[in-house]
């Protein structure tokens, strides 16, 4: 499988401006820009991307993991939080709040940590993952 998006970028760093799609155009020509990365521009940025990117594929991940090992999970809500430090990524923290009936804390804990260095985009980053729980029953 390979996905693709293209990314359009016209002008100086701080002045100009650019445009991503992406294969779906689910993002079809999305503004970005110098002010959307790194003050509250409008339009999104590549740090942004990737934390929807982490979320996304660690929750469907573990989703997989959960159903094999035979439990049914009701809801599995994500936030990722991506950290830019002097011009480089360093971090991604996972905050997972989950509803499944019948699994234990112990098991709950063991098969998201599972979850989290198996997903492909965690094996993609090559910077410290955080994973913060919370299980609701």
């Amino acid at each position: 499988m390979k996905r693709n998006a293209t990314a359009v970028w016209n002008g100086s760093i701080k002045e100009g401006s650019g445009h991503l799609t992406t294969q779906s155009s689910v993002l079809n020509q999305t503004q970005y820009s110098f002010s959307s990365r790194f003050a509250d521009g409008i339009g999104t940025n590549p740090e942004e991307l990737l934390a929807a990117a982490h979320a996304g594929c660690f929750t469907m991940k573990l989703s997989l993991d959960l159903t094999e090992a035979g439990y049914y999970p009701e809801h599995l809500e994500t936030k990722s939080i991506i950290t830019l430090d002097n011009g480089k990524i360093i971090q991604s923290k996972l905050a997972l709040n989950a509803k499944i009936q019948g699994i234990s804390a112990q098991e709950f804990e063991k098969i998201s940590k599972q979850a989290e260095k198996t997903c492909p985009v965690s094996s993609a980053f090559n910077f410290e993952i955080i994973l913060d729980l919370n299980l609701q029953n």
